[in-house]
């Protein structure tokens, strides 16, 4: 059993009788009335892909599900779909683009360093690695004399998603974006 003070982002708990991923967790401390901590989390349901905003006090106690993580690697993208392989079993599988709403943005073919998460051979969802490396297809041209530190500009990557990075970078270089904010975080 996890208790509140154990949640944080990543982690996967029982709440409703379904999987949930938790996005968020702020905790505040009311000094009136000998008032307890409330903790403020952000889930999301694994299988609906519904978020739901829930405060919890310091007492509850959650149930971890039975799931597990799972190495596999993006082998392909068709139209409207994305075909991974689990890395142990080598069996393929294949999740629609509309379930991968945050991650669709940083999937490139052959990336590795993919967990899928599975609850009773049913396949909730995949965790990204923290970071990768993508080339950027779309900017304004880098100003010379531009320190890196400097005023930061818009740039489209790849798959679509958009960065803002510092004016010297140029269309056409690799970067490294973080997948949990989706910042930019230097040159690859």
């Amino acid at each position: 059993m996890l208790s509140v003070s154990d949640l944080k982002k990543g982690l996967v708990i029982e709440y409703d009788g379904a999987p949930c991923s938790v996005q968020s967790v702020k905790t505040s401390s009311p000094t009136a009335r000998a008032g307890n901590t409330i903790t403020r989390v952000r889930l999301r349901n694994l299988r609906t892909k519904q978020k739901v905003d829930v405060s919890f006090r310091g007492s509850e106690t959650f149930a971890e599900p039975d799931y597990e993580k799972r190495p596999c690697q993006l082998l392909y993208t068709e139209k409207d779909m994305f075909h991974f392989m689990d890395q142990e079993s080598y069996e393929q599988f294949a999740v629609h683009v509309d379930d991968l709403e945050w991650e669709k943005g940083f999937l490139v073919d052959e990336l590795e360093g993919i967990l899928a998460l599975r609850c009773d051979e049913e396949l909730l969802g995949i965790e990204l690695p923290n970071s990768v490396s993508l080339k950027i297809t779309e900017t304004t041209p880098a100003i010379k004399g531009a320190s890196v530190n400097a005023r930061t500009k818009p740039a489209t990557l790849q798959t679509g998603f958009t960065v803002r990075v510092p004016e010297h970078i140029d269309e056409g270089e690799t970067i490294t974006v973080d997948t949990r904010t989706g910042e930019f975080l230097g040159r690859a």
